[in-house]
């Protein structure tokens, strides 16, 4: 059974910093309920971490741990892309672990530092494993393993980008399906929306 998913803000003891590899093995372990593609990329996160111990690390050169976020608009359902400077793409907020275990973590800081917003909370369960490689001018190529979040923004935030992106907007999810992103960022949208469609109206209010 997959673990129950809470929804915290930053303060939460559940994102007490950690540092431990075992702690992303134990999160991505608990994962069951997968479809078999997810399980496959669940599997293959799992041998990663078991061949590179320090794979928290971006000094992990054949690849590493990363964390994003799937942040959502309460009340309206919109989705939260930016065009990200050195990549070139529309993309989720998401970035580097350096050395944070606890990937909701990562993906609530992220989302924070690269969209402005305050009081965002994540939910701590993941909604979407994916490996991708990634091409930063002056970095050779290497795999971002990345474990991904919903993340919930007060209804009317204003996004304030910073140097990582060009462009920050909300989308609709049709909007987004117009934008040229790659399918796991779709898959991302999808995932996000149905968790968001079952919390109770409370949570979306």
């Amino acid at each position: 059974m997959n673990p129950q998913p809470l929804l915290v803000g930053v303060d939460s003891p559940a994102l007490s910093t950690d540092d431990q590899l075992d702690t992303v093995v134990s999160l991505l372990e608990s994962l069951r309920d997968l479809d078999p593609t997810q399980a496959s990329v669940r599997d293959a996160m799992l041998a990663f971490a078991g061949e590179h111990p320090d794979s928290l690390h971006r000094s992990c050169q054949e690849g590493h741990f990363t964390g994003s976020a799937m942040v959502v608009e309460q009340g309206t359902g919109r989705v939260l892309l930016l065009f990200h400077t050195k990549l070139r793409k529309w993309l989720q907020p998401g970035g580097h672990t350096d050395g944070e275990a606890v990937m909701a973590s990562t993906a609530l800081r992220e989302a924070t530092e690269e969209t402005g917003i305050e009081s965002l909370r994540v939910f701590t369960a993941p909604i979407d494993l994916d490996i991708h490689e990634v091409r930063p001018p002056s970095e050779p190529p290497h795999l971002h393993h990345d474990i991904r979040f919903l993340v919930l923004a007060p209804r009317g935030s204003l996004p304030v980008g910073n140097h990582e992106s060009e462009s920050l907007r909300w989308f609709t999810p049709d909007e987004a399906a117009e934008l040229d992103v790659d399918d796991s960022v779709l898959r991302l949208i999808r995932s996000g929306l149905a968790m968001a469609r079952e919390l109770p109206d409370a949570e979306l209010d």
